[in-house]
């Protein structure tokens, strides 16, 4: 277990450094084709990957459940990346021009439907 969660740490680090590096050294007015899908799957990562720890560290504080660390890492990790696909999309929206609050609630509404609809 302990391997599990050192790797997804070293992942948050390793993908929040990239997305850093994205932000700060790469311009989408230079190099649109690669700026704009590298800042996508870093954004992804970061977000998947901090989030998994943050939900887990919270799975751990709360102790209204019965998981071990192994599914408490799992659900976390879980639900990590359907927040980072809703924030994914959130930010595409926003590129495209087509968001509104609502709009953003609904995608984040979505992935918490479907998080709710799966068993723990």
């Amino acid at each position: 277990m302990p391997n599990l969660l050192f790797g997804i740490s070293l992942a948050a680090l390793f993908s929040t450094t990239s997305l850093l590096i994205v932000l700060l050294r790469v311009s989408p007015l230079t190099a649109p084709l690669q700026a704009v899908p590298a800042f996508f799957v870093s954004l992804f990562l970061t977000v998947g990957t901090l989030g998994a720890l943050l939900l887990f560290g919270l799975w751990k504080l709360l102790p209204f459940h019965t998981w071990d660390m192994g599914k408490m890492l799992s659900i976390s990790l879980r639900q990590g990346i359907f927040l980072a696909c809703a924030t994914v999309i959130l930010v595409l929206f926003h590129l495209l021009q087509l968001l509104n609050w609502w709009i953003g609630l609904m995608i984040y509404g979505v992935f918490f439907f479907i998080e709710l609809a799966l068993d723990h």
